[in-house]
């Protein structure tokens, strides 16, 4: 399935970015990224029925200013092979605040006719520095979800913090996503990162949901990945 063009609200997005005339006094930078985990977990539910996961992005920073791709393999038991990213956004300063103002496009490939898998979602998240450690929420909103399903909107809270003198973090998040209709659910996970080398980290989570009565996508599971940063 060919790349969408982009709609109205990320071609706008990126025509601010391109004209502020702050931003073009930056040089842009450039950074891809490429991993693999054991499996594919996203807001606590598998996207690749349990199985292994191959992963590849690229980001362009210009000021406070981003935009980038990711794809992923997927395996929702309908012939949908992969998911494409498409996002961009700003992150403002605001005191000790890193905002994260932004908006992504979810699309799939390959997905059976009719089934409405791609969609758009606004993004609005706040992190910041409390000694070791950093705290943050967030909350994404979707006008019209995966499948078609109406609006949708998750939450999150999240922290993570590094062990001092060692290449050691610890980090965990609580989220919460609500739908139309009775599947709302909540979702956290807890893991432990490990810095390889600059360039080269590992990562093994446990996740887990509130509802597992939906189904064992959403039963809880430990995922483990490498993740290559260059």
């Amino acid at each position: 399935m060919p790349v969408p063009p982009l709609s109205a609200p990320l071609a706008a997005l990126l025509l601010v970015l391109a004209a502020s005339p702050a931003l073009a006094q930056e040089k842009p930078s450039v950074a891809f990224n490429a991993g693999a985990a054991s499996d594919y977990v996203f807001r606590g539910v598998s996207q690749t029925d349990r199985d292994p996961q191959v992963y590849a992005g690229a980001d362009v920073s210009l000021g406070a200013g981003y935009a980038g791709v990711w794809v992923s393999n997927v395996d929702f038991g309908n012939g949908t092979d992969a998911e494409f990213d498409l996002y961009a956004g700003v992150q403002p300063q605001v005191g000790a605040v890193t905002l994260d103002l932004g908006v992504l496009y979810y699309g799939y490939v390959d997905q059976p006719a009719g089934s409405h898998e791609d969609y758009w979602e606004f993004k609005a998240t706040g992190s910041m520095p409390l000694g070791p450690a950093t705290l943050g929420a967030g909350v994404f909103w979707s006008p019209e979800n995966f499948g078609k399903t109406g609006d949708a909107v998750y939450y999150e809270a999240n922290a993570a913090v590094t062990i001092p003198q060692t290449r050691v973090s610890v980090s965990a998040a609580l989220g919460r996503q609500e739908v139309r209709g009775p599947d709302d659910y909540t979702t956290w996970n807890v893991g432990v990162g490990y810095a390889l080398t600059d360039n080269v980290s590992l990562d093994l989570r446990y996740h887990d949901t509130d509802a597992h009565e939906l189904g064992k996508l959403y039963d809880s599971s430990i995922v483990g990945g490498i993740k290559l940063t260059f």
